[in-house]
């Protein structure tokens, strides 16, 4: 996988999931523009990343458009180009059809899916010129069911369809779409979607039984598949939706 002279956004870097994708696609010679919400950690992540390529940070909220078409605008206008865009920015909350509010799915659906949807929108004119492609990171989430997060797994099937959707609308002019769909990964999401340190110990504990391969995932192995995804070695793949989830996917109760 080389991605010199590729110019690669990478939404939610500042933290998890993200911050591994910018670091392991910095080794891979990628010019980077990394975006997030947490300033501190975003000028860390660009640090270890400068060590090895370009970088390019801009702090931006993606429920608020106006930093979405910033994101487009300044990086377009820094480097010149944009070839591949991760969107891998995402939020986890806790609630069922009984206690979800109409509140919470807004709140859930315009970070996971809007978002998504106007980044791609705005990125498409010039992916298009580099014959470029688009990686969004999903979860297992999005393929099967689970009690207890609704409004997090309607967002994430959400992100799926418009994953394979947007996939065959950009084939005839050579842009590829794909996404992956991770499973329990160790960052800091289910904390912050109000899970207790109890709570959250319990919830790796059980990984053991729900994921085939008996643990949870670690960051840079979805890093590595999104890297893959966006890279050559994957110029005959799009629409596809990619678990990296330990096996979880194809588990059913026995």
């Amino acid at each position: 996988m080389n991605f010199a002279g590729k110019v690669v956004i990478v939404t939610g870097a500042s933290s998890g999931i993200g911050a591994a994708t910018a670091v392991f696609l910095s080794k891979l010679g990628a010019k980077l523009s990394l975006t997030g919400r947490n300033v501190e950690n975003l000028q860390k992540v660009s640090k270890d990343c400068e060590k090895s390529t370009a970088t390019f940070s801009i702090a931006a909220d993606l429920t608020k458009e106006h930093d979405i078409e910033n994101i487009i605008k300044n990086t377009v206008d820094h480097y010149g180009q944009l070839d591949v865009l991760v969107n891998n920015a995402g939020i986890i909350e806790t609630g069922t059809i009984e206690n979800t509010s109409l509140a919470q799915y807004d709140r859930l659906m315009n970070t996971n899916v809007r978002s998504i949807y106007y980044l791609t929108m705005l990125a498409v004119p010039h992916l298009l010129k580099t014959k470029g492609n688009i990686v969004n990171v999903s979860s297992v989430n999005g393929i099967r069911s689970f009690p207890g997060v609704l409004a997090y797994n309607i967002s994430k099937a959400s992100v799926d369809q418009l994953t394979r959707c947007v996939a065959l609308e950009l084939a005839p002019k050579g842009v590829r779409v794909n996404c992956v769909n991770p499973g329990v990964i160790l960052t800091e999401l289910q904390r912050r979607g109000g899970l207790s340190e109890e709570q959250y110990a319990a919830f790796l504990e059980r990984t053991k039984e729900t994921h085939a391969l008996g643990r949870p995932g670690k960051p840079d192995e979805v890093a590595a598949t999104i890297a893959f995804l966006a890279s050559d070695l994957a110029s005959n793949i799009t629409g596809a939706s990619v678990p990296v989830d330990g096996g979880r996917h194809a588990m059913c109760p026995r």
